[in-house]
């Protein structure tokens, strides 16, 4: 079995779509309709509004190209290869390189038509008008990221709790069976997240709706130091607790906190009076005790800049992602 996507779909409609149009008005050539909007269906609406604009503005130069070196030097393959030489730098130059391959379509028309004038050109921006817009116009509907974001989002957060929780457990009592295989299981769903909420942005033309994005974005830095904090956590000497209890249970309170709405503030206020108390107990005696307080302090810090991420969260769109 295999998977038809929306991509082939879209080209298996376009297609016939412009085809027939051309050939509806009479155009010489009007497959070529077919051939151009198969070269401009795109994975999104920002890309297909990009493509679009390269490819009309790369098929202008084209034809104006192929006027100049066909009428005016001669109708041999050399001249083709000679055209390139200016045409594709020109198109780089212009940074519309992406429609180069649609404008060799207009250029061999040109060239088998072995005399170039107003009609000729009309027809091929007839083609080109064709191709490109129907292209456009099947790009226009992009299916819903919606789901898969809402999926991802609270999958997300439910590890982040189980993380947390499991960290603070452990900190607490000095018992824990886990084996860590969340922090994997987050770091895959984070890249997907990541890459659906940037396929939602590439669908939204005016680039406001990026609260998805940034979101994921910011999760993402947060595993990373999530990633430093266990470290730390194996350096506590859990018999004598020395302030690892507290962390910890702070720990748990924070791994039912996980959802996205700004509740840091309270959190870092907390945090930091905890750490002043642990600045107030007796000055290690020795190396090993001054090491674990070290590792005590750094761990209180990475968790301040773990909250610190998530009061730049922006505010989700609730009209597609509920609070979690």
């Amino acid at each position: 079995m295999f998977k038809i996507g929306y991509r082939t779909i879209k080209t298996a409609i376009g297609t016939p779509v412009a085809i027939s149009i051309a050939q509806l008005i009479g155009l010489h050539s009007f497959a070529s309709a077919g051939i151009i909007t198969i070269l401009c269906i795109q994975r999104t609406k920002k890309k297909s509004l990009r493509a679009a604009g390269d490819r009309f503005v790369a098929c202008l130069i084209a034809m104006a190209y192929s006027y100049l070196f066909f009428e005016w030097i001669a109708y041999t393959p050399p001249v083709i290869g000679l055209m390139l030489l200016f045409f594709i730098p020109t198109t780089v130059a212009l940074k519309v390189s992406g429609g180069i391959v649609t404008s060799s379509v207009i250029i061999l028309h040109l060239y088998a038509s072995n005399s170039i004038t107003i009609d000729t050109l009309l027809n091929e921006l007839c083609l080109v008008i064709i191709g490109i817009s129907v292209a456009f116009l099947v790009n226009f509907y992009m299916p819903s990221m919606d789901r898969e974001i809402l999926e991802y989002k609270n999958k997300i957060e439910n590890l982040y709790r189980i993380i947390l929780r499991e960290l603070s457990e452990y900190l607490v009592t000095g018992n824990s069976i886990w084996t860590g295989k969340e922090i994997i299981e987050a770091d895959n769903a984070i890249k997907k997240a990541v890459y659906y909420a940037a396929l939602d942005l590439e669908n939204h033309i005016t680039g406001s709706e990026d609260s998805y994005y940034h979101y994921f974005k910011l999760r993402e830095r947060q595993l990373a130091i999530l990633k430093r904090i266990l470290p730390l956590a194996g350096k506590m000497d859990l018999s004598e607790h020395e302030g690892s209890r507290e962390i910890g249970e702070f720990i748990g309170h924070l791994s039912d906190n996980v959802h996205h709405r700004d509740t840091t503030e309270q959190h870092i206020k907390q945090l930091e009076e905890l750490l002043e108390n642990l600045k107030k107990k007796e000055i290690p005696s020795n190396f090993e005790e001054f090491e674990r307080r070290a590792a005590l302090f750094q761990l209180g810090k990475e968790l301040k800049d773990y909250l610190v991420i998530k009061s730049t969260v922006k505010p989700l769109p609730f009209t597609k992602i509920k609070q979690g």
